[in-house]
């Protein structure tokens, strides 16, 4: 396959359907799953020339660790409906492309498996895999959670802010889909109490979080930690205040609120809020290398890609999910090249505009 895109309508006539729409959906009208595309389509690229370079470097570093790109696997939740080995896969096919996994809490193989995997897979044996997590109410859990992403090797936390509660997806109601079908479960979440073997505990939202919680965090783990899902320019500020150490940008691929703006909307004014302080991340409707160049441009220090990986296991595995990373390496190279960028470095907010008719 040529384009990041054409994996979804192969994936589309493979899978059953229920599982395609739990993929593909969003929530409500899924006004926000298409802005999010849309969104890079309103911006063009206005290149530099004759600024001579053979090779670019695409290489980034994230909180101590090196990724040969940054392109950067988002977390998303239970692969094995789309392919047997279900993260096994994903591990693997971001150790061979040298870039980081966020492996999800609401994974169908436990961490501990995915990253043993991804050591298996990695030239060097030391691949970069960081945990999402959902803070749970009982702090009991979050802890024995932590536990378990530290003791795998895991090199950072994500922390899913924007889930006070489930989003509405209308998709899943009308297909009945609630749960997971027999012989699957939320891997990471069996076992986590001692009194309770074998049992696998759900995973709970609540509105009651606060920025308590995240100072509770900080006390608890000498990982960087992160927090996915802050869109608020002002929220970014009172994240840098509480100490994170990077935001990841992200209106949760639309399954959440919707209606939200794009995040490639958004990142202009919350990279001024951060004002450099912490680092930017960014997802939600990544699927070409100009994309990434434009989010790179307005100051993300990298972007994460979600259902074109979930696209790919789906079409061939493993296999699958190396070739959409390594379609967006090509692209971005060849698109830093056209810009007339030597590296990443190179690309700054003056290479983008709003497109004919559009506005910034």
């Amino acid at each position: 396959m040529l384009a990041v895109r054409e994996f979804e309508a192969v994936a589309e006539q493979l899978l059953d359907p229920v599982y395609y729409d739990y993929i593909a959906g969003g929530s409500r009208d899924e006004v926000t799953v298409r802005a999010n595309e849309e969104g890079f389509a309103r911006l063009s690229l206005l290149p530099r020339v004759l600024r001579g370079s053979a090779e670019r470097d695409l290489s980034v570093t994230l909180f101590g660790a090196k990724s040969s790109m940054p392109v950067l696997i988002s977390p998303t939740a239970f692969h094995r409906l789309v392919c047997a080995e279900g993260e096994i896969a994903t591990a693997r096919a971001a150790a061979r492309a040298d870039t980081v996994m966020i492996a999800s809490m609401a994974s169908t193989v436990a961490v501990g498996e995915v990253a043993a995997a991804a050591r298996a897979a990695a030239p060097d044996g030391d691949p970069t895999l960081w945990f999402q997590l959902y803070l749970q109410p009982d702090l009991d859990d979050t802890t024995a959670l932590i536990a378990r992403a530290t003791a795998a090797g895991c090199r950072a936390l994500v922390v899913t802010v924007d889930s006070p509660v489930l989003g509405a997806n209308e998709r899943n109601s009308r297909n009945h889909f609630h749960d997971l079908p027999p012989g699957m479960a939320c891997e990471n979440l069996r076992n986590l109490r001692g009194d309770e073997p074998g049992n696998v505990r759900q995973i709970a939202m609540s509105p009651e979080l606060s920025w308590d919680h995240i100072d509770w965090l900080r006390e608890h783990t000498k990982l960087p930690v992160l927090l996915k899902g802050v869109l608020h320019p002002e929220d970014a500020r009172i994240a840098v205040s509480h100490g994170v150490d990077g935001l990841l940008l992200s209106n949760h691929g639309g399954r959440q609120l919707d209606t939200v703006p794009a995040t490639i909307d958004l990142l202009p004014e919350f990279v001024a809020a951060v004002d450099g302080s912490v680092p930017v991340l960014l997802d939600g409707g990544v699927r070409r290398g100009t994309d990434v160049v434009k989010a790179l441009a307005l100051g993300a220090a990298a972007v994460g890609v979600g259902r074109p990986i979930v696209w790919g296991l789906a079409t061939a595995g493993e296999d699958g999910a190396a070739r959409v990373l390594e379609l967006l390496r090509e692209e971005l190279d060849h698109t830093v090249a056209l810009c007339g960028a030597r590296g990443l470095a190179d690309l700054t907010p003056d290479l983008v505009r709003p497109a004919a008719g559009s506005r910034w």
